[in-house]
């Protein structure tokens, strides 16, 4: 791959993975309510996921996901659901011992299947696949290198929001700013999910 190629990338990857998303929104919250620690499984979920989802795009079932109707929208109908149940979980939350009963941590697995559950996510596959890897003749070795680098993105960026979110831990658990920090993140999550459906809509 050309360097060119290889920088617009590298460029692509920084700004799809740092700017904020339902990813990094659960990476901070759950750090901030469980700690470092315990945001580790979901940290390190969201790359495992995002590798998979683009691994199945680049063997084209990405592109049947959004050519089928039903399929979009089953997809965005249960992503949409999950991400609402997360905000409602979050934004019961005012202390870190309620964090620790209602276990605001997502499991290894939950934190996988929702980047099959997110449209946004399906689509930016795509279009990577589209603009780095289909129809060039160096498609296998392209696929080898760009996987990596999505990965490592994708871990990078939640392992710094995490960071961020038990930083600010020890502040939160004074008071009750744990919990309007917990809705904000909440209020976050369902921000995001109405952008995914309204851009859906459109």
């Amino acid at each position: 791959m050309p360097l060119t190629e290889f920088t617009a990338l590298l460029l692509m990857a920084t700004a799809a993975s740092f700017t904020p998303g339902p990813n990094t929104t659960l990476s901070t919250a759950i750090a901030a309510n469980r700690g470092l620690r315990g945001a580790m499984r979901f940290v390190c979920a969201v790359p495992v996921g995002w590798g998979l989802l683009f691994l199945a795009c680049a063997l084209g079932v990405g592109a049947l996901i959004v050519a089928v109707p039903a399929l979009r929208w089953a997809v965005l109908t249960v992503g949409l659901g999950y991400m609402l149940w997360l905000a409602s979980k979050l934004a019961r939350s005012g202390t870190l011992s309620q964090a620790d009963e209602r276990k605001l941590d997502v499991t290894f697995w939950q934190g996988v299947l929702l980047q099959f559950l997110n449209i946004k996510a399906w689509m930016l596959a795509l279009s990577v696949v589209a603009g780095w890897i289909a129809g060039r003749p160096d498609a296998g070795g392209r696929l080898l290198l760009v996987v990596p680098v999505m990965v490592v993105f994708g871990f990078a960026s939640n392992f710094t929001y995490a960071m961020v979110g038990s930083l600010l831990r020890d502040w939160l658990a004074q008071g009750s700013r744990l919990l309007w920090f917990n809705r904000l993140m909440a209020l976050a999550l369902v921000i995001t999910a109405g952008w995914m459906a309204w851009t859906a809509l459109r």
